[in-house]
């Protein structure tokens, strides 16, 4: 549910907290609204341990990290624990500080601990000093003791391929993912879920001493975020969910299919582009020339993997890298370079990948910065996945021909059909706690309409509309005048539109 390289992070006492001026530890008003479990107060009382976050970007912002520790299993307080990493940014004017806003980047799997420097950016002065700014790391993730299950690749997702044989590689690839995962980490595996890391959440809350939290997630943080709010009504303060999920599709086979659609759109756009570009890249003058191009090349990568910058990319992965880049419409040129790098390869032509591709295979590929295991550890934590590789095969055959370059991604099998089963129902959504929920139309990794899905279940929220652009995340990574204006203002007083609000781009 992520740009694959640029995720990264986690989402406030009402009135009080601005006669505090320490960061930890200062309890606003509504500090004991509701009592900690007490088998947990070890937990929720515990003291943090604030130091230099050892990263480039945090440091030189003045961030400060800690680790939390929490129940590995919450049904199980006095067994095993575990550690979840923190960072905090903290407010420029302590004296107007009113609470604190943990955060979530997506993924499931992105790591967040710098994730709202680039969030806090998009905030106005005034708005920034209401806030310490909490980014986290969740449980099984990034620096808080990561699920690592060796996989030989990078990254779990992938297409189906051009055909029947093609698919039959992707059962094998996936069955092969999921047993390695149940050889090394079936101990934790239960209890890497969004379920889990809500009540963390819940935990940070209580060890930096206040009795609500702000919160700013977005793609699968929103789905974190709308989770918390279920689990948590009473702590949850003000709530931005960029780029929502729908909750009742959210980690299923209908969250990935509805990818399909929105990526043929938005590769259609893309192909009207690269098809006035055509003096530049030659893949032709038309959206149909273009499209050609792109579904020759998966063909001809099935036949003959191309072989690029010592990587070998097949009818599973060509599809993989242009679905990365179709989550920003200004990375247009981007893609075009990539294809035609790819072409040129095909056709035999010495080609050195450029800095922007080679990171993608890599991510795809290698395993040097861990690999795509925790992503699927929270997925199929979270939701049990059918389990026979006909269902996906034939729901790939049916959406080849509306879907000619996605449809093979969108709906093949994962890891999730060969995991074991979750260890709690799925959290069902229904609340009237206040939030803001963004979404553009074109978001091809979630799409409009699960927000809109989202926005209906969640009765006290606002709806923002950003119509007509393709872009998945917008407040910190797009800048657009009338959402930024609806986010600072909701932020700032806790101001949310009176009714549903449509902006357009800049």
């Amino acid at each position: 549910m992520k740009r694959t390289r640029a995720l990264t992070a986690v989402l406030a006492s009402v009135t009080g907290l601005v006669a505090c001026v320490g960061l930890v530890g200062c309890a606003g008003p509504d500090a004991t609204a509701k009592a900690e479990p007490p088998a947990l107060d070890r937990f929720y009382q515990q003291q943090l341990d604030w130091k230099a976050c050892d990263n480039p970007k945090l440091d030189p912002a003045g961030g400060q990290c800690a680790v939390v520790t929490v129940p590995l299993n919450y049904a199980d307080p006095q067994g095993p624990t575990t550690t979840v990493a923190i960072s905090r940014l903290a407010s420029p004017e302590p004296a107007k500080r009113r609470g604190v806003m943990l955060s979530n980047p997506g993924g499931p799997g992105g790591a967040g601990l710098d994730f709202m420097i680039g969030v806090g950016a998009a905030m106005t002065p005034d708005v920034r000093a209401q806030y310490d700014l909490i980014g986290m790391d969740p449980r099984g993730i990034g620096r808080s003791a990561a699920v690592n299950c060796h996989w030989p690749r990078g990254f779990g997702l992938e297409s189906a391929g051009v055909d029947a044989a093609s698919f039959a590689e992707s059962v094998a690839t996936q069955a092969d993912l999921a047993a390695r995962c149940a050889a090394t980490e079936a101990a934790r595996l239960p209890f890497i879920t969004t379920r889990n890391t809500a009540r963390d959440m819940d935990v940070i809350r209580g060890a930096l001493g206040v009795g609500k939290v702000s919160y700013f997630g977005t793609s699968y943080g929103t789905y974190l975020g709308a989770v918390f709010t279920q689990m948590f009504p009473e702590r949850s303060d003000r709530i931005v969910l960029d780029s929502a999920a729908d909750p009742d599709t959210y980690g299923s086979v209908g969250m990935m299919q509805a990818m399909g659609p929105v990526n043929e759109a938005a590769l259609d756009l893309w192909a009207d582009w690269a098809a006035a570009h055509d003096g530049e890249y030659h893949f032709g003058s038309s959206r149909a020339a273009v499209r050609a191009t792109v579904t020759d090349l998966i063909q001809r990568s099935a036949k003959q993997p191309i072989r690029l910058g010592g990587f070998e990319i097949d009818d599973h992965t060509v599809p993989t890298l242009i679905f990365v880049g179709l989550d920003d419409q200004r990375a247009y040129e981007m893609i075009a370079g990539q294809v035609r790098q790819l072409v040129d390869a095909a056709d035999g032509k010495a080609v050195q990948p450029d800095d922007q591709l080679k990171g993608n295979l890599e991510h795809i590929f290698d395993t040097k910065d861990g690999d795509g295991s925790p992503q699927m550890a929270v997925l199929c934590g979270d939701v049990a996945a059918p389990r026979d590789p006909a269902f996906y095969l034939r729901n790939i055959e049916a959406a080849r021909a509306s879907q000619p370059v996605f449809g093979a991604f969108a709906n093949n099998i994962t890891s999730c059909a060969f995991w074991a089963p979750p260890a709690e129902a799925p959290t069902v959504v229904s609340n009237s706690v206040p939030s803001l929920i963004l979404n553009a139309t074109g978001d091809t990794r979630t799409a409009y309409q699960g927000a809109v899905a989202l926005h209906q279940k969640m009765t006290g929220s606002a709806f923002v509309t950003l119509q007509d652009v393709s872009i998945h995340y917008i407040f910190g990574r797009f800048p657009n005048t009338c959402v930024y204006s609806a986010v600072n203002a909701y932020l700032r007083d806790g101001t949310l539109p009176t009714s549903d609000t449509t902006c357009r781009a800049d």
